[in-house]
């Protein structure tokens, strides 16, 4: 049984209101004087009782973090304990108590850090320095220092070398825990880390770990004369392997003779010929299905056999692409991925009866092969949505936590680090409907991500449509799509792409602003519109960001002969690419093409716009333009209904 989706939920429920808090201004300017040194609390005394002042005053502590005196940095904690400036605070102090060597102040303020990092590892090593000055050097700290030994074969930070040191002169770091790191290096491809180790062991296994490292580093023929051990064929795989990736060909030349020599098992063989096929396939080079095929079925993984299945594809062997993915585990045949492309194939080999019952299994799912799959069978789309869900007392509880507040004051500071951090601390707090309410009010004050990275990945968190895809600037979407005559679904899907709705949003490429355009790019677009340009600080103002964005996207679409699905492919990735892949596949349906794009960022992102798109146009209007029509660009082609079918529903 289907029932009707709810219809265009932005025009039919109320938000919560927008947090408006008119002391800002004067936090920021207290933030801003902290960090510059210069901090009177006299001259602030107004924001004293404001929720971000245990921040204002950690900026100023953090200031001259090395010279706060212990009295006033327990005073802080004892202030502020349980909060997470205090979290915040602690470890950039005990990371200068380390640096002072002031061991009986860091114990007595040590608490373990909640979050893994290298560099609260690096605090960790601190402490257990700490504890071996202070005399506390038991069998548990011995324990400790062997663990952070041991690792994940990456190298450690500097703060670890005097608490192993101590260790190796107390006889702790034996030759068994110095070969089993060593071989964890090998694994992780860090000969540096192995040469390090390799000077602590027996002078009789030195030369041979030295010469293991120097076969990660770049393969030997002296590799030829190892022992046949598990050893020598695990660093010989792995150094094999690491070649693979720079030179598919040349690991291949070489593999025969060290196999032959040391005595590699399937395992051994599948490791390097694992990458031999996967950066040979990733680029479609001539070799790829031979050497797909070569891998032993013991080493293959999800990640070979969608290769393998595209590597088809793109050859268009229709036959030999169903049958990869039928060789696929149950679990990701059963992705509608796959199942919509096992019935494409089963379409494209004459099993309709086949084709059609996996279409309609893979309609049931509201996601892009999805939507696809509803396409072809000539259904409605799939969307079960829900909206929070919670009584005028939980809201009002949520509403008050005082994390809440921090958290949304810092985003609207531009203090996202922080506001992060206080987020996290509250929703560790609530249930899934509290969570809901937390982001409900959240994105009514402008921090629309939280839907993205504060809900969970259960399937009742999905299906918050109205959470997950936010609408802002409606108006000027509207717009500049009809100025431009773009889908404005597809403009609302660019920007929860890009930004997810953040006008200060900034890339580490210096894209930027809701639509994440290039300064050079912007330039050039208000150029040729003849609009004055205020300089790139103009990507972050939202209307100027829209105006850009979409005239980007229409010249883009008269470049690549109106097809959507390639302009997200070159928006993505570049021209370059784009060039390459419709120089490799030219004619080829749409649905293949995008699922043979090389670059996996790529293929997911024209994917994920696309479906975006789908769900914005039941955002904006109720109803959606098919999708197979919407990525070729055709405006004018039939819309259908969203019913919510029982099977996606539970």
């Amino acid at each position: 049984m289907a029932t009707a989706a709810a219809a265009a939920p932005a025009a039919t429920r109320s938000a919560p209101p927008a947090r408006v808090d008119a002391l800002l201004p004067r936090v920021r300017l207290a933030l801003d004087a902290a960090e510059r040194g210069d901090y009177d609390a006299a001259q602030y005394a107004d924001i004293v009782r404001h929720p971000l002042q245990g921040w204002v005053e950690y900026a100023a502590l953090r200031h001259n973090i090395d010279a706060v005196p212990a009295s006033q940095a327990q005073a802080f904690l004892s202030r502020y304990a349980g909060q997470p400036v205090a979290a915040v605070f602690r470890d950039a102090w005990l990371a200068a108590l380390a640096r002072r060597e002031d061991w009986t102040t860091f114990a007595t303020a040590w608490q373990a850090p909640a979050e893994a990092s290298s560099a609260n590892l690096g605090l960790r090593c601190a402490e257990l320095t700490a504890r071996q000055v202070l005399g506390r050097a038991d069998a548990r700290w011995t324990s400790d220092v062997q663990a952070i030994w041991r690792g994940n074969g990456q190298s450690l930070p500097d703060g670890c070398d005097a608490p192993i040191a101590v260790l190796a002169a107390q006889g702790g770091l034996t030759p068994e825990l110095r070969w089993e790191r060593f071989d964890r290096a090998a694994q992780a491809l860090q000969p540096a880390v192995m040469r390090s180790v390799a000077r602590g062991l027996p002078s009789a296994d030195q030369a041979l770990a030295e010469d293991y490292a120097a076969f990660i580093a770049a393969p030997h023929p002296r590799a030829l004369n190892w022992p046949k051990t598990a050893r020598s064929r695990l660093v010989a795989s792995h150094g094999l392997a690491k070649l693979a990736k720079d030179s598919p060909a040349s690991a291949e030349a070489q593999l025969p003779r060290y196999a032959d020599a040391l005595g590699f098992d399937e395992a051994d063989r599948g490791r390097v010929l694992y990458p031999i096929a996967l950066w040979t396939v990733a680029s479609y080079e001539p070799d790829s299905a031979r050497r797909l095929n070569a891998v032993p079925a013991a080493s293959y993984d999800d990640k070979l056999h969608e290769w393998r299945a595209r590597e088809a594809m793109a050859r268009s062997d229709w036959a030999a692409a169903l049958t990869a993915i039928r060789a696929m585990p149950e679990p990701q045949r059963s992705d509608s991925r796959w199942q919509y492309f096992e019935a494409r194939l089963a379409e494209k080999t004459g099993d309709q009866a086949t084709a059609t019952r996996l279409y309609r299994l893979a309609a049931t799912k509201p996601e892009f092969h999805g939507f696809l799959a509803a396409d072809r069978v000539r259904a409605d789309y799939a969307l079960c949505p829900l909206d929070t869900d919670a009584g005028s007392t939980v809201i009002a509880a949520v509403a008050r936590d005082p994390s809440l507040d921090r958290a949304i004051a810092l985003h609207q500071l531009g203090r996202n680090s922080w506001a992060v951090r206080e987020w996290s601390d509250m929703i560790s707090r609530l249930d899934a409907n509290q969570r809901r309410v937390a982001v409900d009010i959240a994105q009514a004050s402008g921090w629309f991500d939280r839907a993205v990275f504060g809900l969970g990945k259960a399937p009742e968190d999905l299906r918050h449509y109205r959470l997950r895809f936010p609408l802002h600037h409606d108006a000027t979407i509207r717009r500049e799509a009809a100025t431009n005559r773009l889908d404005p679904a597809w403009v609302a899907a660019e920007i929860r792409a890009e930004s997810v709705f953040d006008p200060n949003a900034r890339s580490g490429a210096n894209a930027m602003g809701l639509m994440q355009v290039v300064p050079a790019t912007g330039a050039a677009v208000a150029a040729r519109l003849g609009l004055p340009w205020g300089g790139a600080a103009s990507l972050y103002d939202a209307d100027t960001n829209i105006v850009l964005g979409t005239a980007y996207l229409r010249q883009l679409l008269d470049q690549y002969g109106g097809q959507p699905y390639q302009v997200l492919a070159g928006y993505n990735a570049g021209p370059a690419p784009l060039a390459r892949w419709q120089s490799q596949r030219p004619g080829m349906d749409p649905d293949f093409w995008i699922e043979t794009i090389s670059y996996k960022e790529t293929r997911d992102y024209v994917a994920r716009v696309l479906a975006f798109s789908v769900v914005y146009d039941w955002r904006l209007n109720g109803d959606a333009l098919t999708l197979s029509e919407r990525m070729r660009g055709r405006l004018d082609a039939p819309r259908k209904r969203f019913i919510c079918p029982a099977t996606a529903a539970n």
